[in-house]
């Protein structure tokens, strides 16, 4: 992959700007949160007639921001819910629309979430405004499998008061930040203007920083060109499926998951962390490989009794098992077989579920929930997987050389520009960045809707 000068980078900062008498078309911004929408519509000449919010934290971020005594009379909409009156004449209205109905993390209930049922709202609002465009964003998730018929309904009802409809899933990877962040865009031009018809997504930028381009304290650290390997040494002869497309089949992964219930060449178990001998570690290797047969159970996970051990090792005894519950790895069921301790995959081990790299491509998308994220502050290099995983347990992990991911880290990896001032409490600030849209996206996408529109 092209390495990215900071130079190139540098280009795609949004600098936050007043509202001023040279602005092209104006805007409405629902579901505001923090601003990502307005920072990239203001920068191409937007201007907010009003806002919709009802996060009293997100508000006091916005108006921090946004609202000043140049554009004081700037109206606030409230509950969206309760919007009766909408500024008209407005050119484009836009929004980061809920998500979590849509989302894993949100259980996938959809219109079922009240919510989900916030699109009618928005519906309503741009039937009202007649708008000449809109944008809006949801997760990924809207557009799986599961949810096409919710997304297909959206866009029926957007197409039957109106509007040409059109929608994508775009990643900000794509747009200059290293982070892996799908999201649906859906975008609306009233069938009434000349053009409506011919908007098309804004392709790749080419431009890709790697994580430590973007964080300060990773400035000084260097490009390491990662060996070629066949994937039969990285997989063992087979690769898994659930692999991403910054994933590569010839190349170590850029992180680490820490997880009993997964294995990998840079999955680091907990009897690689505590003192265990390579017999106790093939028990526990036993256990990962076996616990989703079906012979031991329906779970996604079974925990094995000590005679399906003595099927796989004929030569297991029960004091082996046991001294594995002493060291805080196994532990007894109520019905006396053995499970991991860390049985959630998502929670890691230690309270770390991911060290990423600082010469990645991209940190995993962050979230309002956060996650058990961390980005080491030193690169390795290896030629083997083996040699890989225990390089780093040795200087990075056993060194504790990794930071986790804070709100300034957050705030550069959604593209929000160096003078944004995020919430004061770091932890409020990480979830507001997390529910924001990436700003450089908006930017794009706003760009060719605009181009269309002759503003």
């Amino acid at each position: 992959m092209k390495y990215v000068s900071l130079q190139k980078i540098k280009q795609i900062e949004l600098p936050l700007q007043l509202v001023t008498s040279q602005n092209k078309f104006t805007f409405i911004d629902l579901f505001a949160g923090i601003g990502g929408f307005r920072i990239a519509l203001e920068k191409l000449g937007g201007q907010c007639l009003g806002y919709s919010e009802i996060d009293k934290q997100a508000i006091k971020v916005y108006q921090q921001n946004f609202i000043s005594y140049l554009n004081k009379d700037e109206i606030e909409l409230g509950d969206i819910t309760k919007i009766s009156e909408i500024p008209l004449h407005v050119d484009i209205i836009v929004g980061g629309v809920p998500c979590q109905p849509w989302s894993v993390a949100g259980r996938l209930k959809g219109f079922e979430d009240p919510r989900g049922k916030l699109w009618f709202d928005v519906i309503r609002l741009v039937n009202k405004s007649k708008s000449k465009a809109f944008i809006f964003e949801n997760v990924s998730g809207l557009a799986s499998p599961k949810n096409r018929d919710n997304l297909e309904l959206i866009i029926h009802e957007l197409e039957s008061i109106g509007y040409c409809v059109k929608w994508k899933v775009l990643n900000a990877y794509d747009f200059g930040l290293p982070q892996n962040r799908d999201r649906v865009f859906i975008v609306g031009i009233r069938n009434d203007l000349e053009k409506s018809q011919e908007y098309k997504f804004p392709i790749s930028l080419n431009i890709h920083p790697k994580v430590f381009d973007i964080l300060d304290e990773l400035k000084s650290l260097k490009v390491i060109e990662k060996v070629k390997l066949d994937p039969n040494t990285l997989f063992q002869g087979m690769i898994p499926p659930s692999r991403t497309r910054f994933q590569k089949d010839d190349e170590l992964n850029d992180f680490f998951i820490f997880s009993d219930l997964r294995n990998g060449h840079t999955t680091i178990h907990s009897w690689d962390i505590i003192k265990t001998t390579d017999r106790e570690k093939k028990i526990c290797l036993t256990l990962l490989k076996n616990r989703r047969s079906k012979k031991y159970g329906d779970k996604d996970g079974n925990p094995l009794s000590f005679e399906n051990f003595k099927e796989i090792i004929s030569d297991i005894q029960i004091n082996e098992l046991n001294e594995l519950v002493k060291k805080g790895i196994f532990r007894l069921t109520a019905d006396n077989k053995y499970e991991f301790v860390n049985s959630k995959n998502m929670t890691g081990i230690n309270d770390i579920y991911r060290i990423i790299l600082p010469t990645a491509d991209i940190v995993p998308t962050l979230t309002a929930t956060g996650a058990k994220d961390y980005i080491a502050t030193a690169s390795i290099h290896a030629t083997h997987p083996q040699e890989y995983k225990n390089i780093f347990l040795e200087k990075i992990y056993r060194q504790k050389k990794f930071i986790p991911i804070t709100a300034k880290h957050a705030c550069k990896l959604q593209g929000f520009p160096t003078n944004f001032e995020y919430h004061e409490k770091d932890d409020i600030a990480r979830k507001q960045f997390g529910n924001a849209v990436p700003v450089p996206v908006v930017e794009y996408v706003a760009k060719e809707l605009l181009s269309i529109l002759d503003i």
